[in-house]
C-alpha cells in the first residue's frame, strides 16, 4: 500500500487545489501566529471547505489554550487536530473524548529514549508525527531527525514523519523508515509560507516512484 501524503502548511485556494489534483491524501493547515504558514480561522474553514472531501483535514495547533482550542475546532471542522507543541496526554485525552476527529501528536525525534517516553501518548493520540526536534519554531524548519533511530522499532501507535522531507530525499526516508506517512513542508516552497505547486507535483511523483 503506498504511504500516505500530506501537504502542511497550505494557506491558498490554488495550493489546496493542486495538492488534492496531484494525489495527496492529507493536507494541513496552521493556526499558530509565530509561523510563516499562519491562517486565521475564518481562512482556515475556508480552504477546509474547499478541500470538501477529497483529502483529510488536519488543523496544526501549538500549546493553544483551552478557549483557542474550542474556537478553532469549532469554526474549521477539520478532520484531524494536528498538537505540535508540549500538550500533555491527558490533555489529548481530552480533545479526543469531545471532538469527533482523529488526534496526532508530532514529536521531535531526538534519540531512542523518545521512542520510550511517546508510549504515554497510547489510547489519546491516533498518530504519533515524528519531526526534528523543535527549534526557535515547532516545526516547518527544513530540518531532518536522524532516520535510522526508527528502524526495526516496533510501533503501537500508527505514526508517520516529517521533518526535512523533499522531493529529492523522500524516496530515502521512505526507504529508511517505512513510514506510512510523510509529512511535507518547507520542502515544497519557494519561500518560507509560500507553497510552490510545481514543487508539490515533484514531491507527490517521488512517493509515487
Amino acid at each position: 500500500m503506498p504511504p500516505f501524503v500530506k501537504i502542511c502548511g497550505l494557506s491558498t485556494p490554488e495550493t489546496v487545489d493542486a495538492a488534492i489534483e496531484y494525489g495527496a491524501t492529507h493536507i494541513g493547515l496552521v493556526h499558530y501566529e509565530p509561523s510563516p504558514r499562519h491562517v486565521d480561522l475564518k481562512t482556515a474553514a475556508e480552504l477546509r471547505k474547499r478541500a470538501g472531501r477529497h483529502v483529510q483535514v488536519a488543523l496544526l495547533l501549538v500549546n493553544a489554550s483551552q478557549q483557542l482550542t474550542g474556537e478553532a475546532l469549532a469554526t474549521v471542522r477539520p478532520d484531524i487536530v494536528q498538537f505540535h507543541g508540549g500538550e500533555t496526554a491527558e490533555w489529548l485525552a481530552v480533545v479526543k473524548r469531545l471532538v469527533p476527529a482523529e488526534i496526532w501528536k508530532a514529536v521531535g525525534l531526538k534519540d531512542a529514549g523518545t521512542l520510550e517516553r511517546i508510549r504515554k501518548y497510547e489510547g489519546a493520540a491516533d498518530r504519533i508525527l515524528f519531526d526534528a526536534p523543535a527549534a526557535a519554531l515547532p516545526g516547518g524548519t527544513g530540518t531532518r531527525f536522524d532516520w535510522t533511530l526508527l528502524q526495526n522499532h516496533r510501533h503501537t501507535i500508527d505514526w508517520g514523519i516529517a521533518g526535512g522531507l523533499t522531493p529529492a530525499n523522500v524516496g530515502e526516508a521512505l526507504a529508511a523508515t517505512g513510514a506510512p506517512l510523510v509529512d511535507v513542508s518547507s520542502g515544497v516552497e519557494s519561500a518560507p509560507g509560500v507553497k510552490d505547486v510545481d514543487k508539490i507535483a515533484a514531491f507527490l511523483k517521488a512517493v509515487g516512484r
